[in-house]
């Protein structure tokens, strides 16, 4: 029965640990004169994961409805708004978001955030290269990506993919376990 529980408590922290909470802008945080635009290409965003909007009192988060909206600095209609800081956006579906600040100009001078949200990964680290290659994408002995294909995002490393690493192992060995159990 102790490892029946036991199995059960790792299958339900599982998801949690590979969920990240991801602070925009990093170290810089959610204010004017920062380029959200790169900063989010240099970033992998997984159903699961969490977006933090750190910011002072003369600013907020609009997440706006369309990329139409984004572009436009348009805060008419907005799917959500957010205040005081900080702000946990959870993200809990793939497909894109979009964020702004409503503050007068701020918005039109790129304090605006757009974000393709990925269905997350079983495995920590990535996927496998398309052909199937030891070395990692990008390296100087990678083969080429062939046409049609994008390479995958480099793995992230840090405590998740270790502890991810970890529950799979206890996973599969319990369930080696109640195989021969019966």
């Amino acid at each position: 029965m102790a490892i029946f529980v036991a199995f059960l408590l790792v299958l339900l922290i599982s998801p949690a640990v590979f969920a990240k909470d991801i602070t925009v802008g990093g170290n810089n945080g959610w204010n004017n004169n920062f380029d959200y635009s790169s900063w989010a290409s240099s970033q992998t965003f997984n159903v699961g994961d969490n977006l933090v909007f750190n910011y002072g009192f003369t600013h907020s988060v609009y997440e706006v409805r369309s990329k139409s909206d984004y572009d436009n600095c348009n805060t008419g209609n907005p799917n959500a708004t957010h205040s005081p800081s900080p702000t946990t956006i959870p993200l809990n579906a793939a497909g894109s978001r979009y964020f702004i600040c409503p503050t007068s100009n701020h918005c039109s001078q790129g304090m605006k955030l757009a974000v393709n949200v990925v269905a997350g990964s079983t495995t920590p680290g990535g996927s496998p290269s398309p052909s199937g290659s030891i070395f990692p994408p990008g390296s100087p002995n990678s083969p080429p990506t062939p046409p049609g294909f994008s390479a995958p995002p480099p793995p992230s490393g840090g405590a998740a993919s270790i502890f991810g690493g970890m529950s799979n192992l206890i996973v599969g060995s319990l369930a080696t376990v109640f195989v021969f159990m019966g």
